[in-house]
């Protein structure tokens, strides 16, 4: 299908005056109308305090590079008077009126769940627009030196030799031995990637190898090395121009942690507050009924106290923080306290921290608002990227939870959910989330793929389309994994038959390009052409225009309309090839 000859507007500067906006201020958008869509007309309509109200658009010259030099462009000027102010266009043409959201054109009337957004609260910080990050599970990184001496909780493992225990016993105690000198050691390969932010899952101390059970948020677990460790690892990172974020659990600790075992001994206890114990049993409320992970009751004083309190503690060497399961942090049945404690956490952080939520379904309810920055994006991007790339023969039992395993969808569903969910949060919260193709919970990509080739391709969309890259630590070796458990694989340095360096070169190459290209990173999103197995679209700025051509299978070539540069895997011409699977970038010009 083709989608070249649409209107459109994203919310990039190339197409918003400003990524800042005040409350109150006034703010130029532009809409671009190809003139095959014969508009005649544009009103934006800005919902202003709950009531729509219109200004009429004036046609514009405006000089950008690539595509549609004879487009229309539209101006208008629209006040951002509520912290999110939803706005959208009215188009008429010869053939009446149509809408034009965030999720296309429309010639029916929609709800406003999909309009276009301007975000008044504060932004995030500038940095995070051009971040890049890499995940490590510190168990599973590099060690140091030899194993530390365990405590009896934990199964020791050989590096090289013990393969991960995917399920069943063993699988939270089976350690292998990571610490946080052993990152500092390999940081020439991480930033050789591209990477500019690490980000570490939990590093207190716990009876687990995740950590996710904190037994203290006061240290860092001493197997890891240690308070000074930590500072050591920030210090080499920030001597790189690089930054470090750490792993919170709001929405529960360990139970030996000490505010829930002076709640679980004294029913008198001031901690008693900070979790849900039932007044009749004195069970208490866990994270799925795991026990030894005592959820905390944010309708406590001292529950609203003590953890930001431990958010702005450890800033310094962390420069900001991931928050485990946030979708579920603040809520149990009646009680929803999640965006009162995202705003809370939040305000405790300075401007320059990061503040990212896990969330692996729909999180737009959750984003646009003065607390989380941005999600994982897990169900707008990891999803219908798996959908669409899955190998023939993979058979995993379920799809990130949803039973079944992957299910196979072509290019336009790919699409559509890629628009459905980019649709319902702002430009904002979809260019500072997370767009990853796995990781410490999930299987491999490069399991789900079955092959080289398509890994390839999803990173190519990992690293062109809006959004900021996480890469999990070993899928540029091309590892594999059935599941979470099993994908926190040791890193293989010295294992060389486990490293395929085709992939790791792609990694590299792919991840410098998008550092070297602005437009991969602050510019537009418009979709070209979507057919089962092909995608193309254009990342957008007033000065350059790079498209993507991205393949599962092979397909008929594509006519470009423009003379093109090739830029990554591709030649000089005017035509996309049909060869796949296959992903091709190309600078238009100009």
């Amino acid at each position: 299908m083709r989608y070249a000859d649409e209107p459109h507007h994203d919310g990039s500067p190339l197409y918003v005056s400003t990524q800042t906006p005040s409350p109150g201020s006034r703010v130029t958008v532009w809409m671009r109308a190809p003139r095959a869509a014969g508009v005649t007309e544009v009103h934006v309509r800005a919902v202003h305090d709950g009531e729509p109200r219109y200004v009429a658009a004036s046609p514009v010259s405006r000089q950008v590079s690539g595509y549609g030099e004879t487009d229309v462009w539209w101006q208008a000027e629209i006040v951002a008077v509520n912290p999110v102010t939803r706005y959208r266009f009215l188009l008429r043409t010869s053939r009446g009126t149509s809408w034009l959201t965030a999720a296309g054109t429309v010639t029916h009337d929609v709800p406003d769940a999909s309009d276009f957004r301007l975000v008044t609260h504060q932004a995030p910080p500038a940095w995070m627009s051009d971040a890049i990050v890499y995940q490590i599970f510190p168990d599973r990184f590099a060690r140091s030196g030899p194993m530390r001496e365990l405590p009896g909780w934990a199964l020791p493992r050989d590096w090289d030799r013990d393969p991960v225990i995917p399920s069943g016993p063993g699988t939270a105690e089976q350690f292998y031995g990571g610490d946080l000198d052993g990152i500092v050691q390999h940081l020439d390969h991480v930033q050789a990637l591209g990477a500019d932010t690490v980000y570490l899952t939990p590093i207190f101390p716990a009876r687990s190898n995740h950590r996710y059970d904190a037994a203290s948020f006061d240290r860092v677990d001493p197997l890891l090395g240690g308070d000074e460790a930590l500072h050591r690892l920030s210090g080499a990172l920030h001597e790189r121009g690089m930054r470090l974020l750490g792993d919170i659990t709001s929405n529960h600790c360990g139970d030996s942690h000490e505010w829930f075992t002076a709640a679980v001994s004294d029913v008198h206890a001031p901690e008693r507050e900070m979790f849900y114990f039932d007044p009749d049993t004195g069970d208490y409320e866990s994270w799925w009924g795991v026990k030894t992970l005592p959820k905390f009751n944010w309708g406590s004083d001292l529950v609203r106290e003590r953890v930001p309190a431990v958010l702005n503690r450890w800033l310094g060497p962390l420069d900001g923080w991931r928050v485990d399961v946030a979708n579920m942090t603040g809520r149990r049945g009646a009680d929803d306290y999640n965006h009162e404690v995202a705003a809370l956490l939040r305000r405790a952080l300075p401007e320059q921290a990061a503040f990212i939520a896990e969330h692996n379904h729909d999180a737009s309810l959750d984003l646009d608002g003065d607390g989380w920055h941005g999600t994982m994006n897990y169900g707008g991007f990891t999803r219908p990227v798996w959908s669409w790339l899955r190998g023939p023969d993979l058979d995993l039992e379920h799809f990130l939870g949803v039973p079944g395993g992957v299910p196979s969808k072509d290019g336009l569903d790919t699409l559509a959910t890629f628009r459905a969910f980019g649709s319902h949060m702002s430009w904002r919260s979809l260019t500072h989330s997370w767009q990853l193709l796995d990781s410490h919970d999930s299987p491999r990509v490069r399991t789900v793929t079955g092959s080289r080739e398509r890994h390839l391709v999803a990173l190519g969309l990992q690293a062109t389309l809006p959004g900021t890259p996480m890469v999990f630590a070993g899928s540029e070796f091309g590892l594999t994994g059935v599941n979470g458990e099993h994908s926190r694989t040791p890193m293989p340095w010295k294992r060389p038959g486990d490293q395929d360096l085709t992939t790791l070169a792609a990694y590299r190459e792919l991840f410098g390009l998008r550092r070297a290209e602005p437009a991969l990173r602050h510019g537009g999103l418009r979709w070209l052409h979507a057919d089962a197995d092909c995608l193309v679209f254009a990342r957008e700025s007033a000065e350059e225009t790079l498209l993507v051509c991205a393949r599962r299978a092979p397909g008929a070539p594509l006519p470009i309309g423009a003379r093109a540069e090739g830029v990554y895997n591709a030649s000089d011409g005017d035509v996309l090839p049909g060869d796949g699977p296959s992903l091709r970038i190309f600078r238009l010009a100009r």
